[in-house]
């Protein structure tokens, strides 16, 4: 779910466009694991006097649960996009009322990113972008191939400048699927 091409200015194309990584899902599956066993466990214990009211409000309470803490983040990270186009930086977020914040790239004036230990294991990261604004730095968190990503954007911005980082994006630039050895062939 990118960015309708109805919003990009005449001549503009879109280079990146993602959601967050999936690890963002992990807490909420684990939840919908929990809950649905501790429902199952109760719902399954002896029955005697009282239990139908009592197993309804385990019900109702476990439905409450699991849409605060599964629906409600899945949504989130279903409706959370990060759009990179030749022009600008794009983000959108938001369930019901939703938020969007454009940064032109022609602001940017660094491109970093950083990873621990699991997101290398789960091949994601936080972009971090630099911009000449009061702001300063825009993070940008989990970001699936974030190396990649990191690669295309500076590839992007810094294709213009003369030395070194210029020569690269005159050599045609790196898709998502391309790979670069560290000398830059």
């Amino acid at each position: 779910m990118g960015i309708s091409v109805r919003l990009l200015n005449e001549g503009e194309h879109v280079v990146i466009s993602t959601h967050t990584h999936a690890k963002a899902l992990l807490m909420p599956a684990l939840w919908l694991v929990l809950v649905a066993a501790l429902v199952g466990y109760t719902s399954s214990m002896p029955s005697g006097q009282g239990r139908t009211p009592a197993l309804l409000a385990i019900a109702a309470l476990g439905l409450v649960l699991l849409l605060w803490l599964v629906v409600v983040p899945f949504l989130r990270w279903l409706t959370t996009s990060y759009t990179i186009t030749d022009r600008r930086l794009i983000t959108r977020t938001g369930i019901l009322s939703r938020r969007g914040h454009d940064i032109p790239l022609a602001r940017v004036i660094d491109v970093a990113y950083e990873h621990g230990l699991v997101d290398r294991l789960l091949g994601c990261g936080t972009l971090v972008l630099s911009d000449a604004s009061e702001r300063g730095q825009v993070r940008l968190p989990d970001i699936p191939h974030v190396e990649r990503v990191h690669l295309q954007l500076s590839d992007l911005l810094f294709s213009g400048l003369p030395g070194p980082a210029g020569s690269r994006g005159q050599q045609g630039g790196t898709g998502l699927g391309e790979r670069r050895s560290d000398d830059g062939t």
